[in-house]
């Protein structure tokens, strides 16, 4: 018999909710809760990435107790089975990936099933299954954290993956939890197109579409959803030429060395007011609501990493504006920092073969939402990435 079970997925980098008010935090979860109301999935995928922010070693106990309010949440009372995986071990350096993967089954939901890597079976979930700390062990997770020769000539840090996998109604899913190297400048962003930093993604993401499809499972290669902060940049260099068509550039050195310190674009009328200033961690551009303005879709073109991998998963259309880097400060929920170009960091991709499961909208019911979170309220320097729909399962 042909079933539907409603699936809710939702990747937020909440790195920066350690590091602010209490407030923030709250407005963060009402905002989910919210969604999860709106929606009424029967299944929730929560994908988490910066757990503990980056003075992790000081927040990290802070942290945990954010994956139990949630698990414990009145809110989330009709969910009688939890599964929560979050790698807090810190002083683990070579293993550390600060990631974290909550997952919720509605009392509804009958027949669902949970995969062990070590036994190689599916077996029953019940009750609440905590994991906080090390992972090592715990055989209902994949966990790696990148090797250092992906990222050779940069500081090595918390980027990786973590897997889970499931049947739903005799549907098999893997769930990836996602996080790929970031732009360490924005001057060398420019540098090329596309970027160096780019290229280190695009492998991270190989390597991990790879792992996921190595056969060392059984099955070896399910229908798979992706999800997570994937740091996808839009192709800067062609971005800036096209914002400053009508600026002069003007670059300044560092006076010590040949070392480009900031590059300054002035209108050639207009008082010669600077309309786009860059430097390492400095991305200013006179007129930011172009960011906002039709969701981004002006930006959309220069969006092209996701594109590499066509060949293997797809994405919902963007209908939303870039989730990254949002204001921290509590009054500018829709304002972007002057730090980084605005991009489409948090993401939700899915394999072919994941697609063919959903259901497509019928009597002009919307059964698919590719959305943010939160998009009118300040979530930190990320806005949380959702994903709604129904999957279309067979019961017997």
């Amino acid at each position: 018999m042909e079933m539907y079970t409603n699936v809710l997925l939702v990747t937020a980098n909440v790195g920066s909710l350690f590091e602010n008010v209490a407030e923030i935090q709250n407005e963060w979860l009402q905002e989910l809760y919210k969604t999860i109301h709106n929606y009424q999935p029967q299944f929730v995928a929560l994908h988490f990435q910066e757990v503990g922010g980056k003075d992790y070693r000081a927040n990290m106990s802070h942290a945990e107790d954010f994956f139990r309010s949630i698990a414990s949440s009145e809110k989330m009372k009709d969910f009688d089975r939890v599964c929560i995986y979050v790698d807090s071990q810190c002083k683990a350096e070579d293993s550390f990936t600060a990631l974290g993967s909550m997952y919720f089954i509605h009392k509804t939901l009958e027949n669902i099933r949970q995969y062990d890597f070590n036994d190689k079976d599916f077996k029953e979930v019940a009750g609440q299954n905590r994991h906080l700390g090390s992972l090592d062990g715990v055989t209902t997770v994949e966990k790696e954290k990148f090797p250092k020769n992906f990222w050779p000539d940069f500081k090595w840090s918390r980027k990786g993956f973590m897997r889970t996998r499931w049947i739903i109604h005799n549907q098999g899913l893997d769930l990836v939890n996602v996080h790929l190297f970031h732009d360490a400048s924005n001057l060398i962003a420019c540098n090329s197109s596309p970027s160096i930093y780019s290229a280190i993604r695009k492998n991270a993401l190989r390597h991990v579409i790879n792992r996921i499809s190595d056969g060392h499972c059984t099955p070896p290669t399910l229908p798979f959803f992706l999800f997570g902060d994937f740091n996808f940049r839009l192709d800067t260099q062609n971005l800036v030429q096209h914002l400053s068509t009508s600026a002069e550039a003007q670059t300044v050195k560092k006076s010590s060395s040949d070392e480009v310190e900031r590059m300054i674009w002035e209108e050639k009328d207009n008082d010669h007011q600077v309309l786009l200033h860059i430097e390492e961690k400095l991305f200013a551009y006179l007129h930011q609501a172009f960011f906002r303005e039709d969701n981004g879709k002006a930006l959309l073109k220069y969006d092209k990493e996701a594109a590499a991998f066509d060949d293997v998963v797809r994405e919902e259309d963007i209908k939303f504006p870039p989730s990254y880097p949002y204001s921290e400060e509590y009054t500018k929920p829709t304002q972007y920092m002057n730090t980084r170009c605005p991009a489409w960091c948090d993401r939700i991709l899915m394999s072919h073969s994941a697609q063919k499961f959903i259901r497509k909208s019928e009597d002009g019911e919307k059964s698919v939402v590719y959305n943010t979170v939160g998009s009118n309220v300040c979530m930190g320097d990320h806005k949380p990435v959702f994903f709604f729909f129904s999957l279309e399962t067979n019961d017997h």
